[in-house]
Protein backbone atom coordinates (compact mmCIF):
# COMPACT_ATOMS: atom_id res chain seq x y z
CA UNK A 1 0.00 0.00 0.00
CA UNK A 2 1.04 3.61 -0.43
CA UNK A 3 1.52 5.59 2.84
CA UNK A 4 2.36 9.07 3.41
CA UNK A 5 6.45 9.11 5.24
CA UNK A 6 8.03 11.86 7.19
CA UNK A 7 11.61 11.15 6.89
CA UNK A 8 12.94 13.89 8.58
CA UNK A 9 10.22 16.41 10.79
CA UNK A 10 10.16 19.44 9.35
CA UNK A 11 7.54 21.53 6.89
CA UNK A 12 5.29 20.45 4.79
CA UNK A 13 7.92 19.27 1.87
CA UNK A 14 9.45 16.56 4.42
CA UNK A 15 6.54 14.74 3.76
CA UNK A 16 6.82 11.98 0.94
CA UNK A 17 4.83 9.00 -0.26
CA UNK A 18 5.71 5.50 0.76
CA UNK A 19 5.20 1.99 -0.43
CA UNK A 20 4.51 -0.94 2.60
CA UNK A 21 2.75 -3.82 3.59
CA UNK A 22 -0.63 -3.91 4.65
CA UNK A 23 -0.74 -3.83 8.68
CA UNK A 24 -1.98 -7.37 9.88
CA UNK A 25 -4.93 -6.58 12.14
CA UNK A 26 -4.65 -7.63 15.37
CA UNK A 27 -7.25 -8.69 18.59
CA UNK A 28 -10.29 -5.77 18.88
CA UNK A 29 -9.26 -4.11 15.43
CA UNK A 30 -10.31 -3.62 12.08
CA UNK A 31 -8.85 -2.84 9.11
CA UNK A 32 -10.16 -0.22 7.07
CA UNK A 33 -9.62 0.41 3.21
CA UNK A 34 -9.17 4.01 3.12
CA UNK A 35 -11.18 5.90 1.09
CA UNK A 36 -10.72 9.64 2.31
CA UNK A 37 -8.66 10.56 5.52
CA UNK A 38 -9.25 13.91 7.67
CA UNK A 39 -6.19 16.45 8.44
CA UNK A 40 -6.25 17.70 11.29
CA UNK A 41 -3.69 20.70 13.46
CA UNK A 42 -1.90 17.11 15.59
CA UNK A 43 -0.84 15.90 12.56
CA UNK A 44 1.09 18.68 11.45
CA UNK A 45 2.27 19.46 14.93
CA UNK A 46 3.68 16.08 14.74
CA UNK A 47 4.99 16.70 11.65
CA UNK A 48 7.67 19.11 12.86
CA UNK A 49 8.09 17.06 15.63
CA UNK A 50 6.39 18.33 18.06
CA UNK A 51 3.74 15.42 19.45
CA UNK A 52 5.25 12.19 19.10
CA UNK A 53 2.71 9.67 18.99
CA UNK A 54 1.81 7.35 22.58
CA UNK A 55 3.71 4.03 22.87
CA UNK A 56 2.06 1.29 20.53
CA UNK A 57 0.39 3.71 18.18
CA UNK A 58 1.13 4.36 14.01
CA UNK A 59 3.99 6.51 13.20
CA UNK A 60 2.08 7.37 10.46
CA UNK A 61 0.23 10.78 10.63
CA UNK A 62 -3.86 10.64 9.89
CA UNK A 63 -5.82 10.45 12.78
CA UNK A 64 -9.35 9.77 11.26
CA UNK A 65 -10.49 8.29 8.38
CA UNK A 66 -13.77 7.06 6.72
CA UNK A 67 -13.98 3.41 3.96
CA UNK A 68 -14.26 0.16 3.99
CA UNK A 69 -14.07 -2.42 6.37
CA UNK A 70 -11.67 -5.11 4.64
CA UNK A 71 -10.74 -7.82 7.79
CA UNK A 72 -11.56 -8.09 11.68
CA UNK A 73 -9.42 -9.02 13.96
CA UNK A 74 -10.45 -11.79 17.01
CA UNK A 75 -12.68 -10.41 19.59
CA UNK A 76 -14.29 -7.97 16.76
CA UNK A 77 -17.99 -8.80 17.40
CA UNK A 78 -20.05 -5.64 15.61
CA UNK A 79 -18.23 -5.15 12.39
CA UNK A 80 -18.01 -7.32 9.55
CA UNK A 81 -15.84 -7.30 6.26
CA UNK A 82 -17.81 -4.92 3.67
CA UNK A 83 -19.35 -2.62 6.45
CA UNK A 84 -18.71 1.07 5.69
CA UNK A 85 -17.15 3.02 8.86
CA UNK A 86 -15.59 6.01 9.90
CA UNK A 87 -13.07 5.98 12.55
CA UNK A 88 -10.87 7.67 15.17
CA UNK A 89 -7.66 5.93 14.35
CA UNK A 90 -4.51 5.47 16.64
CA UNK A 91 -2.23 6.51 13.56
CA UNK A 92 -1.91 5.91 10.12
CA UNK A 93 -4.24 7.63 8.54
CA UNK A 94 -2.39 8.82 5.65
CA UNK A 95 -2.62 5.86 3.87
CA UNK A 96 -4.36 3.37 1.76
CA UNK A 97 -5.26 1.31 4.53
CA UNK A 98 -5.50 1.91 8.23
CA UNK A 99 -6.41 0.04 11.43
CA UNK A 100 -8.51 0.88 14.26
CA UNK A 101 -10.13 -0.77 17.41
CA UNK A 102 -13.30 -1.60 17.16
CA UNK A 103 -14.75 1.14 19.81
CA UNK A 104 -13.39 4.02 17.64
CA UNK A 105 -15.37 2.83 15.03
CA UNK A 106 -18.65 4.03 13.86
CA UNK A 107 -21.31 3.32 11.10
CA UNK A 108 -21.06 6.43 8.50
CA UNK A 109 -24.28 8.23 9.14
CA UNK A 110 -26.83 8.24 6.26
CA UNK A 111 -26.69 10.15 3.46
CA UNK A 112 -22.54 11.15 3.72
CA UNK A 113 -19.99 10.64 1.31
CA UNK A 114 -16.84 9.38 2.38
CA UNK A 115 -15.15 12.12 2.25
CA UNK A 116 -18.05 14.31 4.52
CA UNK A 117 -17.57 11.31 6.80
CA UNK A 118 -13.41 11.30 7.02
CA UNK A 119 -14.25 14.88 8.54
CA UNK A 120 -16.09 13.61 11.85
CA UNK A 121 -14.17 11.24 14.06
CA UNK A 122 -11.53 13.86 15.36
CA UNK A 123 -13.63 16.83 15.79
CA UNK A 124 -16.54 15.23 16.54
CA UNK A 125 -14.53 13.12 19.74
CA UNK A 126 -12.68 16.46 20.53
CA UNK A 127 -15.74 18.53 21.08
CA UNK A 128 -18.26 16.17 22.44
CA UNK A 129 -15.66 15.34 25.34
CA UNK A 130 -14.94 18.85 26.07
CA UNK A 131 -17.83 20.44 25.64
CA UNK A 132 -20.15 17.56 27.15
CA UNK A 133 -17.79 15.65 29.30
CA UNK A 134 -15.48 18.18 30.24
CA UNK A 135 -17.36 21.47 30.60
CA UNK A 136 -21.13 19.66 31.47
CA UNK A 137 -22.77 22.59 28.90
CA UNK A 138 -25.92 22.01 29.17
CA UNK A 139 -29.13 23.43 27.39
CA UNK A 140 -29.85 27.20 27.67
CA UNK A 141 -26.40 28.31 28.16
CA UNK A 142 -23.66 30.25 26.74
CA UNK A 143 -20.91 28.63 24.64
CA UNK A 144 -18.00 31.09 23.28
CA UNK A 145 -15.88 29.22 20.91
CA UNK A 146 -12.62 30.62 19.65
CA UNK A 147 -11.64 29.70 16.20
CA UNK A 148 -15.08 29.20 15.38
CA UNK A 149 -14.38 28.77 11.42
CA UNK A 150 -11.81 25.88 11.69
CA UNK A 151 -12.93 22.00 11.53
CA UNK A 152 -13.63 22.26 15.38
CA UNK A 153 -15.12 25.50 15.51
CA UNK A 154 -17.87 24.41 12.79
CA UNK A 155 -18.14 20.60 14.59
CA UNK A 156 -19.02 22.93 18.46
CA UNK A 157 -21.05 25.35 16.54
CA UNK A 158 -23.57 23.13 15.27
CA UNK A 159 -23.45 20.72 18.08
CA UNK A 160 -24.44 23.41 20.46
CA UNK A 161 -26.77 25.21 18.49
CA UNK A 162 -28.66 21.67 17.90
CA UNK A 163 -28.50 21.48 22.35
CA UNK A 164 -30.03 24.73 21.98
CA UNK A 165 -27.27 26.48 23.50
CA UNK A 166 -26.30 30.22 22.77
CA UNK A 167 -23.21 30.23 20.32
CA UNK A 168 -20.74 32.95 20.33
CA UNK A 169 -17.65 32.44 18.28
CA UNK A 170 -14.36 34.43 17.10
CA UNK A 171 -13.22 34.25 13.64
CA UNK A 172 -10.71 36.54 11.69
CA UNK A 173 -12.73 37.36 9.07
CA UNK A 174 -15.99 38.59 7.66
CA UNK A 175 -16.23 35.36 5.27
CA UNK A 176 -15.64 33.29 8.27
CA UNK A 177 -17.72 35.00 10.45
CA UNK A 178 -20.86 34.63 7.88
CA UNK A 179 -20.11 30.69 7.28
CA UNK A 180 -20.32 30.44 11.28
CA UNK A 181 -23.15 32.34 11.51
CA UNK A 182 -25.02 30.49 8.97
CA UNK A 183 -24.48 27.13 10.85
CA UNK A 184 -25.82 28.47 13.73
CA UNK A 185 -23.47 31.07 15.92
CA UNK A 186 -26.00 33.79 17.28
CA UNK A 187 -23.22 35.86 17.20
CA UNK A 188 -19.97 35.86 15.38
CA UNK A 189 -17.19 38.46 16.20
CA UNK A 190 -14.52 39.76 14.07
CA UNK A 191 -11.31 40.06 16.46
CA UNK A 192 -9.60 41.87 13.92
CA UNK A 193 -11.99 44.38 14.38
CA UNK A 194 -14.29 43.83 17.82
CA UNK A 195 -12.65 42.86 21.41
CA UNK A 196 -14.24 39.69 21.75
CA UNK A 197 -14.40 40.51 25.95
CA UNK A 198 -16.85 43.55 25.56
CA UNK A 199 -19.03 41.69 22.61
CA UNK A 200 -19.92 38.89 24.97
CA UNK A 201 -20.29 40.72 27.78
CA UNK A 202 -22.42 43.41 25.97
CA UNK A 203 -24.55 40.39 24.37
CA UNK A 204 -25.11 39.04 27.48
CA UNK A 205 -26.35 42.01 29.67
CA UNK A 206 -22.77 41.26 31.55
CA UNK A 207 -23.29 37.64 32.39
CA UNK A 208 -20.62 36.36 30.06
CA UNK A 209 -19.66 33.18 28.69
CA UNK A 210 -20.71 29.79 30.81
CA UNK A 211 -18.66 27.57 28.71
CA UNK A 212 -15.70 28.64 26.52
CA UNK A 213 -13.63 26.16 24.05
CA UNK A 214 -10.22 27.79 23.42
CA UNK A 215 -7.95 26.73 21.14
CA UNK A 216 -5.64 29.89 21.15
CA UNK A 217 -4.08 30.19 24.51
CA UNK A 218 -1.65 33.24 25.26
CA UNK A 219 -3.17 36.40 26.05
CA UNK A 220 -7.06 34.47 25.58
CA UNK A 221 -6.04 32.87 28.81
CA UNK A 222 -6.54 36.06 30.80
CA UNK A 223 -9.34 37.49 28.30
CA UNK A 224 -11.36 34.22 28.71
CA UNK A 225 -11.66 34.91 32.60
CA UNK A 226 -12.78 38.56 32.16
CA UNK A 227 -15.72 37.58 30.02
CA UNK A 228 -16.56 33.88 31.86
CA UNK A 229 -19.42 34.14 33.69
CA UNK A 230 -20.32 32.90 37.70
CA UNK A 231 -19.20 29.10 37.65
CA UNK A 232 -18.05 29.17 34.39
CA UNK A 233 -15.79 26.41 32.58
CA UNK A 234 -12.86 27.17 30.07
CA UNK A 235 -11.57 24.38 28.42
CA UNK A 236 -8.41 24.45 26.78
CA UNK A 237 -7.65 22.01 23.60
CA UNK A 238 -4.43 24.10 22.27
CA UNK A 239 -2.15 26.77 22.57
CA UNK A 240 -1.08 28.42 19.14
CA UNK A 241 -0.64 31.44 20.78
CA UNK A 242 1.51 29.96 23.36
CA UNK A 243 1.12 27.75 26.78
CA UNK A 244 3.31 29.79 29.22
CA UNK A 245 0.92 33.11 30.60
CA UNK A 246 0.57 34.65 33.58
CA UNK A 247 -2.79 35.29 35.01
CA UNK A 248 -4.27 36.75 38.29
CA UNK A 249 -6.08 33.84 40.44
CA UNK A 250 -8.80 36.66 42.02
CA UNK A 251 -11.17 36.41 39.22
CA UNK A 252 -10.94 32.80 39.17
CA UNK A 253 -11.81 32.65 43.00
CA UNK A 254 -14.66 35.16 42.62
CA UNK A 255 -16.37 34.03 39.84
CA UNK A 256 -15.91 30.23 40.60
CA UNK A 257 -14.65 29.40 37.50
CA UNK A 258 -13.27 25.94 36.51
CA UNK A 259 -10.00 26.14 34.50
CA UNK A 260 -9.33 22.41 32.70
CA UNK A 261 -8.26 20.90 29.58
CA UNK A 262 -7.36 17.80 27.69
CA UNK A 263 -5.86 15.92 24.62
CA UNK A 264 -7.71 13.34 22.96
CA UNK A 265 -4.86 10.98 21.52
CA UNK A 266 -3.45 9.88 25.13
CA UNK A 267 -6.40 9.02 26.42
CA UNK A 268 -6.93 5.30 26.52
CA UNK A 269 -9.04 3.21 24.49
CA UNK A 270 -12.22 2.56 26.59
CA UNK A 271 -12.91 6.62 27.23
CA UNK A 272 -12.57 7.13 24.02
CA UNK A 273 -15.35 4.05 22.82
CA UNK A 274 -17.62 5.78 25.87
CA UNK A 275 -17.48 9.41 23.36
CA UNK A 276 -18.25 7.08 20.15
CA UNK A 277 -21.12 5.57 21.90
CA UNK A 278 -22.59 8.91 22.92
CA UNK A 279 -22.27 10.51 19.82
CA UNK A 280 -23.94 7.38 17.51
CA UNK A 281 -26.50 7.79 20.28
CA UNK A 282 -26.78 11.83 20.22
CA UNK A 283 -25.06 13.29 17.67
CA UNK A 284 -25.58 10.76 14.67
CA UNK A 285 -29.50 11.15 14.66
CA UNK A 286 -28.69 14.30 13.70
CA UNK A 287 -26.44 14.13 11.01
CA UNK A 288 -28.97 11.78 9.52
CA UNK A 289 -31.80 14.40 9.76
CA UNK A 290 -29.54 16.52 7.93
CA UNK A 291 -29.41 19.14 10.91
CA UNK A 292 -25.21 18.65 11.14
CA UNK A 293 -23.24 18.12 8.63
CA UNK A 294 -19.77 18.10 8.07
CA UNK A 295 -18.13 21.25 6.32
CA UNK A 296 -15.38 20.20 3.83
CA UNK A 297 -13.58 22.99 2.01
CA UNK A 298 -11.33 21.26 0.43
CA UNK A 299 -10.15 17.76 -0.83
CA UNK A 300 -6.78 16.84 -1.70
CA UNK A 301 -5.04 13.47 -3.34
CA UNK A 302 -3.11 11.96 -0.66
CA UNK A 303 0.23 12.71 -3.23
CA UNK A 304 -0.73 16.15 -2.39
CA UNK A 305 -0.48 16.10 1.52
CA UNK A 306 2.07 18.81 1.83
CA UNK A 307 -0.49 21.34 -0.16
CA UNK A 308 -3.07 19.96 2.42
CA UNK A 309 -0.81 20.81 5.38
CA UNK A 310 0.39 24.58 3.89
CA UNK A 311 -3.94 25.45 3.62
CA UNK A 312 -4.49 24.08 7.55
CA UNK A 313 -0.89 26.39 8.43
CA UNK A 314 -2.06 29.65 6.14
CA UNK A 315 -5.46 29.95 8.48
CA UNK A 316 -7.24 30.28 5.34
CA UNK A 317 -9.53 27.05 5.41
CA UNK A 318 -13.14 27.44 6.97
CA UNK A 319 -13.75 23.82 8.02
CA UNK A 320 -12.14 20.74 7.28
CA UNK A 321 -9.88 19.56 4.57
CA UNK A 322 -9.61 16.08 3.89
CA UNK A 323 -6.89 13.66 1.76
CA UNK A 324 -8.39 11.10 -0.96
CA UNK A 325 -7.41 7.62 -2.08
Amino acid sequence: MRYIRVPEHGGPECMVVAESEIPAVGHGEVLIKVAAAGVNRPDIVQRAGFYPPPAGASPVLGLEVAGEVTAVGSGVERWKVGDRVCALTNGGGYAEYALAPQGQCLPIPEGLTDIEAAALPETFFTVWSNLMHRAQLQPGEVLLVHGGSSGIGTTAIQIAANLGVRVFVTAGSAPKCTVCKQLGAEQAINYQQQDFVEAVLSATDRKGADVILDMVGGDYVDRNIQCAARDGRIVNIAFLAGAKVEINMLPVMLKRLTLTGSTLRPQPPEVKAKIARDLEQQVWPMIAAGKIRPHVTATYPLQSVADAHRKMESGENIGKLVLVN
